[in-house]
């Protein structure tokens, strides 16, 4: 089962944020659970075997207030995707710091390796006011005025600052495969 991430504060933006990510997984085949990051609980992190922490909108950052929700990230095994507010999620927990820069419409960024599945040139939609200044325990892979894709050292958590799920449904489908790295 993949445990789908809400952080959203607002139940309306499930719509944007979340339910996309859920059609994508069940067009897939996927079996999946949707949660607020607040209803999460040890049992829940026990019973799924990959993580999804989508993104919100951009007034929305009381995750940046509860970041001490995200500290079982630190001992967590299983693979994670963090996708915009998820990533900066990511990158915080493990040393990063956010900083603003408003972006929002379609850009192409280059991917030098190949990142779940995707690489070379690629079109991505931006919608984000936040960005993170990563620490040395992650791998690079797409940055251009500042990092756009992530993977951290020693454990199967990647991140994308862009929303795959408008324009490169493809990667959430093959971070959900067995045999992500």
């Amino acid at each position: 089962m993949i445990l789908i991430i809400n952080l959203c504060r607002e139940r309306l933006h499930y719509y944007e944020f979340v339910k996309p990510i859920e059609d994508i997984l069940k067009q897939g085949g996927f079996e999946f659970e949707s949660l607020h990051y607040s209803e999460l609980d040890k049992e829940v992190l026990a019973r799924c075997n990959k993580v999804i922490i989508c993104g919100t909108s951009l007034k929305d950052e009381e995750f940046v207030e509860d970041l001490d929700s995200f500290s079982w990230l630190k001992d967590f095994e299983k693979p994670v995707f963090g996708i915009c507010a998820g990533m900066q999620i990511l990158g915080m927990v493990f040393g990063g710091r956010l900083k603003k820069n408003l972006e929002i419409g379609f850009f192409h960024e280059n991917f030098e390796r190949e990142f779940l599945g995707i690489s070379g040139e690629v079109e991505v939609y931006h919608l984000h006011n936040n960005y993170v200044e990563f620490g040395k325990g992650f791998d690079i892979f797409s940055e251009k005025n500042f990092v756009q894709a992530v993977k951290l050292r020693g454990k199967e958590f990647y991140g994308v600052l862009f929303h795959p799920e408008v324009r490169n449904k493809k990667m959430i489908l093959r971070f959900c495969e067995d045999g992500t790295d």
